[in-house]
């Protein structure tokens, strides 16, 4: 054997703020895509830019360029367990004060607010009352278990 190094250089791993050129598939855990690439043209993002869930990025962390692999991730490990105490009710008038003016907000729609000190959020509209409107505030993928499937085509 001959001390001399390899000319096949490793394989890239990535690493917290990777340049990634990748395939990705997040689904139900019965196997229903949510949202894939694998169809269609592969997604390049910067990890630590919010481009994808941090639980996400945290997976992509120490594989090889080349992995294909899939994770099954528990509702705690994704988006958490539903809080009930997110259930909320809001006003119709500070409903109208911080959302878009005179909408026609219809059940199951994701509405949009302006949160104190100019950031956003948003709920799932339960139900219209006469004053005020139920909102559900926890993500909407909150309480599932999902599946993470990703192919590293490139590691920068």
């Amino acid at each position: 054997m001959s001390n001399v190094p390899s000319s096949t250089p490793s394989a890239a791993v990535v690493n917290d703020a990777s340049y990634l050129t990748l395939h990705y598939r997040l689904a139900t855990a019965d196997g229903t895509d949510l949202i894939t690439t694998f169809a269609g043209n592969p997604a390049t993002l910067m990890l630590g830019q919010g481009q994808l869930a941090p639980f996400l990025e945290q997976r992509l962390i120490g594989l090889a360029e080349g992995a294909h692999q899939t994770f099954e991730l528990s509702a705690l490990e994704a988006f958490g367990e539903r809080n009930p105490e997110l259930v909320q009710s809001v006003s119709k008038a500070t409903l109208a004060e911080n959302s878009v003016p005179d909408a026609d907000y219809k059940v199951g729609e994701l509405v949009e607010f302006n949160a104190p000190k100019g950031g956003r959020f948003a709920g799932m509209l339960l139900e219209l009352r006469e004053t005020s409107a139920l909102f559900d505030f926890n993500h909407p993928l909150a309480g599932q278990a999902l599946q993470f499937e990703v192919k590293l085509i490139s590691v920068l």
